[in-house]
């Protein structure tokens, strides 16, 4: 099969497409055919090295995926070959304390497809029948790759690990990528009063609008956190999405409400930023981390697309054999939305 692979850590110099054995489908498993994949912040940083996360080479990246079954391992009796499907992309073990409770993402061994498995930019992938679930019928394939990884962290964030309530208010930094595209579609859903967005780009600003953002202020112009301070009559907001990290925590901190919640799945502007301990405690302020999320998290965020509640923004497809260019657009930050590789 055709496959994206790497042989050694470093820039898009390493990425190669060529040939790569099949796949064949073990005890529990089921062989897909993928159509599309998109790309994440998280394939930089698996292709340029994450420290304590060996792979093994040569490695094929990519966590989100469409396709259709193409054959069934030994002990699976479904779905159907010829069945068109998306991939959860985060394995567990389904045997520890947090596994047995439903909290996969919790998990003592938990994988992602990618980061520590074989990935999705190829032509094949072998994956557990509990990792695939019905494509949404009314999305195309590269819409349907759109949305698994950053649809799930999304909804952990702010449905489960904020419990965003009717009438409350959000604000998510750095708008424009899959994460913060999907939170505030589900921040509206949840019934948000007030969703404010940051982006150093107009284009940007007018686009997460029309998702439903009610503002959206230019972090390079603004000290966002006294705007909001101010957009609110000094109250801040009840919920702060934040995956920038050092460049935004200050900003986060002074933004949120009494009692308010900071809930955070990443830090892309690094991952130390100052701690201002004495607002997080005068605040009585909840700090809240989130990875990936659970079955029926994943279940939940499914059904909403399905139903067109949540619509997946795809920024740019390109072919497999362009994969370099797309990650050149990741690195950019100059998409809105998710970069999809067209793989069949």
């Amino acid at each position: 099969m055709k496959a994206v692979f790497f042989t050694a850590h470093g820039g898009n110099e390493v990425l190669t497409l060529g040939e790569r054995p099949d796949p064949v489908p073990g005890a529990g498993e089921v062989l897909v055919r993928v159509e599309a994949a998109a790309l994440n912040r998280l394939d930089l940083f698996v292709r340029d090295g994450i420290p304590g996360v060996p792979v093994a080479f040569p490695h094929v990246p990519g966590a989100d995926g469409a396709g259709v079954i193409e054959a069934l391992g030994p002990g699976v009796k479904d779905p159907a070959v010829g069945t068109r499907v998306v991939l959860q992309p985060g394995l567990s073990c389904g045997t520890c304390e947090f596994c047995l409770t439903g909290e996969r993402s919790l998990c003592v061994s938990y994988r992602i497809l990618g980061e520590h498995l074989p990935g999705t930019f190829a032509e094949k992938i072998a994956i557990p029948r509990a990792n695939v679930f019905p494509a949404p019928h009314r999305l195309s394939p590269e819409k349907a790759a759109a949305f698994p990884l950053a649809g799930l962290t999304a909804w952990r964030m702010l449905v489960t690990r904020a419990a965003l309530r009717p009438g409350e208010t959000v604000l998510i930094h750095g708008v424009g990528g899959g994460v913060s595209t999907f939170a505030v579609q589900i921040a509206k859903l949840c019934g948000a009063s007030r969703v404010f967005v940051t982006s150093s780009s107009e284009e940007k600003r007018a686009r997460a609008k029309e998702l439903g953002a009610d503002e959206a202020i230019d972090y390079t112009t603004t000290d966002v956190g006294k705007a909001i301070r101010e957009l609110t009559g000094k109250r801040g907001v009840d919920v702060v999405v934040d995956s920038v990290g050092a460049a935004t925590w200050r900003h986060s901190l002074t933004a949120a409400a009494k009692k308010g919640r900071i809930v955070t799945c990443g830090a892309t502007s690094g991952p130390g930023p100052a701690e201002n301990i004495n607002v997080i405690f005068w605040k009585q302020l909840s700090i809240l981390g989130s990875t990936m999320g659970t079955d029926a998290e994943f279940a939940a965020m499914l059904a909403a697309v399905e139903a067109g509640r949540l619509e997946p923004v795809v920024d740019t497809v390109l072919p497999l054999g362009d994969v370099r260019k797309a990650y050149e657009r990741m690195a950019s930050g100059a998409g809105f939305g998710k970069i999809v590789l067209k793989v069949a």
